[in-house]
């Protein structure tokens, strides 16, 4: 349900909200810049909210605010030219602009912010030992949801209209994601009388040595001067740099190697197929290796993805950035929600969470911007591709040498 909010969403209505509005790619992509940096600021305050009045209350909340933007945004080119209108300006781009970053603002906040970061804490409060199995089915919904989104939005568009679609897609979120949450989400087992993961079963094997039990409960600011958080947060951050700068301008990168809008999309169904597979992998994988070496994987299935991206007119290697952003997709969903409870406890969860998505939002926000900057200035994509690559390996050295904060005495 966060997928309005998120770059898979957004991508393929791009092309429209350009023509609609007038504004070029790159002042889209700006005001994409803006609006996800603006909302990103807001999120520590989020995580704040969410520890003190729970997960309940603020996915219901951010639901509703979800649908009511994405209804804004179906309509904000049509406000922009009422604007322009009343106040007899020559052109209503720039009052486009203003209103698309308020959009994005709104738009990033909601969806990838507080209702991506309420539902993965939830998994994070109501497992522990079982963690990593919960997240894994959860991220096979997760993988394939965001992987097929483009192709299925696509199609959504076509059958009706690009407004319609938006329209349709806020009542779906803001009334049945709202609902759901208010019926289904808790805060954690103890208010329901409940314990993680159940009733313990003394036949269940002993998890391996690589998940350690938690022993603290770690601060905000205790947990931002560790390591840990922040190989872990830039890992996340990474892939967040890379797959929304390519699948906002997939597109338009998709025409630079003459492939068509439908056959640039399409590539996201495999990919899909491939994030589902590693997403279940992954859940099994979280309980019983070390999860420093499960990100320097997702690191090195990144790096071969982007460069391969950048080669997409190379038939062959199509199938490498297929197999590689997809599994670093797959990491993705598991881990994001594995690594903060089991590094830091749960008490400050939300506070903590903050100010990671607060990093992956950044990350986010300068993806299409730099794409669409490397488009501008050197006519292609392929640089902007290329220097993405440097990051995995820098990342992936960082977290072999982080340390488990929990395993430190």
């Amino acid at each position: 349900m966060s997928i309005p909010g998120q770059t898979m969403g957004v991508s393929v209505f791009t092309d429209y909200l350009i023509e609609s509005t007038g504004v070029s790619r790159l002042q889209l992509s700006n005001a994409y810049l803006i609006g996800t940096v603006t909302s990103g600021l807001l999120l520590p305050f989020g995580g704040v909210f969410l520890d003190r009045f729970g997960t309940r209350l603020s996915v219901v909340l951010a639901s509703v605010w979800l649908g009511l933007t994405l209804g804004y945004m179906s309509v904000c080119d049509r406000i922009a030219v009422s604007l322009s209108q009343t106040w007899n300006l020559p052109t209503s781009n720039y009052i486009a602009f203003g209103l698309l970053v308020l959009g994005f603002t709104s738009l990033r906040f909601s969806g990838q912010g507080m209702l991506t970061m309420s539902s993965r804490n939830t998994l994070g409060k109501w497992f522990d030992k079982r963690r990593g199995l919960a997240s894994g089915i959860a991220g096979v919904f997760i993988s394939f949801g965001f992987a097929s989104t483009p192709s299925i939005v696509n199609t959504w568009i076509e059958a009706t209209t690009w407004r319609w679609t938006w329209v349709s897609m806020g009542l779906m979120v803001g009334l049945g994601m709202s609902s759901l949450g208010w019926l289904l989400y808790r805060d954690n087992p103890e208010e329901c009388g409940l314990q993680m993961d159940g009733k313990f079963n003394p036949s269940a094997p002993p998890p391996s040595q690589a998940s350690v039990d938690t022993r603290r409960d770690f601060t905000r600011s205790e947990a931002l001067r560790t390591p840990a958080f922040w190989a872990v947060t830039l890992a996340l951050s990474c892939q967040a740099l890379a797959i929304t700068g390519i699948t906002f301008h997939i597109v338009d990168l998709g025409a630079e190697v003459g492939l068509t809008k439908a056959e640039a999309v399409a590539l996201f169904i495999p990919m899909a197929l491939v994030s589902t597979i590693m997403g279940s992998l992954m859940g099994l994988a979280a309980d019983r290796i070390r999860l420093q070496f499960l990100f320097m994987g997702m690191m090195t299935a990144l790096g071969i993805g982007i460069a391969s991206m950048a080669n997409l007119d190379i038939v062959a290697l199509r199938g490498f950035a297929i197999a590689g952003l997809g599994s670093s997709g797959g990491c993705f969903g598991t881990l994001s929600a594995v690594a903060l409870p089991r590094f830091f406890g749960r008490t400050h969860l939300g506070a903590i969470s903050g100010v990671q998505m607060m990093s992956i939002v950044f990350a986010s926000a300068i993806g299409p911007s730099w794409m669409a900057l490397f488009k501008n200035f050197a006519g292609s994509y392929q640089l902007g591709l290329y220097c993405f690559c440097i990051f995995p390996p820098l990342i992936l050295l960082l977290n072999w040498m982080a340390p488990n904060p929990q395993a430190r005495r």
